[in-house]
Parts: C-alpha cells; structure tokens; sequence
C-alpha cells in the first residue's frame, strides 16, 4: 500500500563528460538536484558513481549522514558536484529539513583524472551496471512509497549483504551491496 502524500525523488548525479562519473545521469537524467531537494520530498534516492573499494560495476545501497544547516553557513562550490556537495549546497538553500537520502552507488573502473576535461563513455562493467540499477530502483520505489523508512534490498537476492558486512565508510548508517 502507497502512503497518501508520500512524494520520492530519484536523481542521477555525476559528470556525463567524465567517464565512469557519468553513469548516475545514465540511470536517471535531468534534475537540478540541490533545488529539488527543497521541495517537500520524504525520501530521495541518488545514483552516482562513488568509489567504494569493489570490483567496477558493483551497486551499492547506502545512506549518508545529512549535513545541517548550521553546517552549510557558508554556499560549496558546484564544481565536480557529488552527493555531499549537492546535500551541502541543499542544506545551504534551505530553511528545513532535507529528506531521507539513500544513494545507489556503483563501483567506477574509470575515473577522471585531475588534468582532464572530458572522457567520454561508461567504461564496460558500469555500463552493465546500468540496467541492473534500473531494475534496483524498480525494485525501491513502491517499497519506498510505501514506507519512506524501509531500507531495501537490491533487486536480486544475490545482490543484498547485510548491511553490517557492507563495508561501509563511517558517515553511511545504512547499506546494502550487490553485483
């Protein structure tokens, strides 16, 4: 059952102009993000690519400790947004609280190095990611919807781990891995 009112954003974050950083806007395209953040939203769900010490293409489910206002005094600079510059610079707008954030991450094999501009393309293993993330995010919503505060599992079976066994750095509460 679908909570009345209940509201979930979904947005892909990361760089389509830098390889492996592309593979969140692959998965979900469009958002001003940061905005988007402050409108309401009980849950949002991020996809990005974060390393996270896993074979390239491994997805994982995790839940990052929110920045606070008092925090956020000062605006982040949007260059080479991630998930905390985008929950920093939100928590900066914003007069409220931000939603429940849960990110769904995979594991990069390319990542762009300090000197380059541009590297085009998802290298093999995130691309393959990419339709198993679209399946985990069918997988999540209506549970989200549902209960904003469930923590699902990835789409298949073999893809969940305990969260204790995820290996998760600390200011992650939550997690869930799979490949």
């Amino acid at each position: 059952m679908t909570r009345r009112g209940a509201r979930l954003l979904v947005a892909g974050v990361g760089n389509i102009f830098l390889a492996d950083d592309a593979f969140g806007p692959e998965v979900v395209r469009g958002l001003d993000l940061a905005y988007e953040l402050l409108d309401g939203y009980v849950t949002a769900v991020l996809v990005d690519a974060a390393e996270r010490g896993h074979p390239p293409g491994t997805l994982s489910l995790i839940e990052p400790e929110l920045p606070d206002r008092a925090r956020a005094a000062a605006a982040p600079e949007a260059h080479g947004m991630d998930p905390a510059k985008v929950l920093a610079l939100a928590a900066h707008l914003g007069d409220g609280p931000l939603p429940r954030v849960l990110v769904l991450a995979c594991e990069p094999q390319v990542r762009p190095r300090a000197d380059e501009d541009i590297a085009p393309g998802l290298s093999a293993p995130v691309g393959d990611a990419v339709d198993r993330a679209v399946e985990a995010l069918h997988a999540m919503v209506p549970v989200l919807l549902a209960d904003p505060a469930a923590t699902p599992p990835l789409s298949r079976p073999e893809e969940s781990a305990d969260p204790s066994a995820a290996g998760l750095a600390s200011p992650v509460t939550r997690g869930v891995e799979g490949r």
